[in-house]
């Protein structure tokens, strides 16, 4: 995810570290802080991958700024992740709304359109947090416990929330 993040933010712009760091913890931090143990290893990488090139560029005060451009391939790594992104990306809530936040780079409606209507189909299969055997389970099934149907609650007011607005994306998208 961090890698796809990545990604994404230099498409919106060219960052140096400091700054796709705080962008990145932005996202994703309150999931996972990014630490600069974990940030630079990645951008080395990525750079030795040919995804990213770094350039260096006279600081405001004293010391030269590496500042990280996305190369050629580097777009199409991300428009590839975000035209058939793996199940992960779309099932998982975290890694849904990352992808969320790059969509925009697909630029051809229809492809954005098919990535929405994968979480869509995600979001209307049945589904529970708990099971009894081979029955999912209902808040019902908790008469005792107020946390468990509080959690039954609120995720089917979000999951709701998120099909009623994927439906409306979905239409403004096939016009």
């Amino acid at each position: 995810m961090l890698e796809f993040a990545i990604l994404g933010f230099l498409a919106d712009a060219p960052l140096h570290g400091y700054e796709l760091r705080k962008r990145v913890a932005a996202l994703t931090g309150h999931i996972r802080p990014i630490a600069d143990g974990t940030l630079y290893p990645t951008i080395k990488r990525m750079e030795r991958a040919g995804l990213l090139r770094r350039d260096v560029q006279a600081g405001q005060m004293a010391a030269p700024r590496h500042v990280l451009t996305l190369s050629p391939a580097g777009h199409a790594e991300l428009l590839r992740q975000l035209h058939t992104p793996e199940e992960l990306f779309i099932t998982d809530e975290n890694r849904w709304f990352t992808l969320l936040a790059f969509l925009r780079h697909l630029e051809d409606p229809a492809d954005q359109a098919a990535v929405l209507h994968r979480r869509l189909s995600f979001l209307t299969r049945p589904g529970s947090f708990f099971w009894d055997g081979e029955r999912p389970l209902r808040a019902d099934d908790f008469p005792d416990d107020p946390f468990r149907q509080g959690l039954f609650r609120i995720a089917t007011a979000t999951s709701r929330t998120e099909i009623a607005w994927l439906r409306e994306m979905l239409r403004s998208l096939t016009r």
